[in-house]
């Protein structure tokens, strides 16, 4: 499959690696819809890119349907799914405050897991209606884990388990659908220069940087959505998690 020919819905399209990921998917021909909750900036995201934007809530089955749905009505199709949409919130296990609070852990597993899989599980429907290609493809899913699904760091127990659940879920999806001719990968990005990080003081931004192995800097989002890119063309690519991450091996 070539982005050329690619419709892609893309979530969290309005910032951070969403939004590289459709900027990249629309500059190499691919038609791009964009789901998030900030209508404001996914329509003007979208206009820019020539593509449409659905205001969705991804862990409502209702929202995700009606997406799902105006996005095939737009683009004729869906071969791609991009899930990005996601939360990072910091709490312990036990803190100053008392016992991590257990509705932010829920929350964070609803958006981060709950909602790539309500995500996923939906498009897959329409994806496998695609008249199979040679091989027998007919599109791909593409899910955001994290490397602290690998090695989460104090405060991040709800982060990473919710990606620990990204990376547990792409090898049994890809045999899932296997019949269907879709595959199923998942990447798993370390520290990338996302909104979230660029609200941080210079010199917080410098010390994660400086913990990176090489090279030496946050990643860029343009770097994840090269990544996606990649995964789309790549057939052979499936039930497999990729780090892109410069050797980080958090503390």
């Amino acid at each position: 499959m070539k982005l050329d020919q690619t419709c892609a819905v893309i979530t969290g399209g309005a910032s951070g690696l969403g939004e590289a990921s459709a900027r990249h998917f629309a500059a190499h021909g691919a038609k791009v819809a964009l789901f998030d909750l900030n209508e404001e900036r996914g329509q003007q995201v979208a206009t820019e890119l020539g593509g449409t934007f659905h205001k969705t809530d991804v862990t409502d089955e209702a929202s995700v349907a009606a997406a799902i749905a105006a996005a095939k009505e737009a683009m004729g199709t869906i071969t791609a799914a991009v899930n990005c949409a996601g939360i990072a919130p910091a709490a312990t296990t036990i803190g100053k405050k008392g016992a991590h609070p257990l509705d932010l852990f829920q929350k964070t597993i609803d958006i981060n897991l709950v909602g790539s899989f309500n995500v996923a599980r939906l498009a897959a429907e329409v994806i496998a209606e695609n008249e199979a290609e040679a091989d027998g493809s007919r599109g791909v899913i593409i899910n955001t884990a994290s490397i602290a699904a690998m090695d989460g760091q104090r405060g991040q127990a709800a982060y990473a388990a919710s990606k620990g659940g990204i990376v547990g879920l792409s090898l049994p999806m890809a045999r899932d659908l296997a019949r269907a001719g879709i595959r199923v990968m998942a990447i798993a990005p370390g520290i990338f220069l996302t909104p979230m990080l660029q609200g941080l003081p210079q010199e917080v931004q410098d010390q994660l940087a400086a913990d990176v192995t090489f090279p030496k800097r946050l990643g860029d989002p343009s770097e994840y959505a090269r990544l996606a890119g990649f995964i789309v063309e790549n057939g052979y690519l499936n039930g497999e998690v990729i780090r892109i991450d410069g050797a980080l091996r958090m503390q």
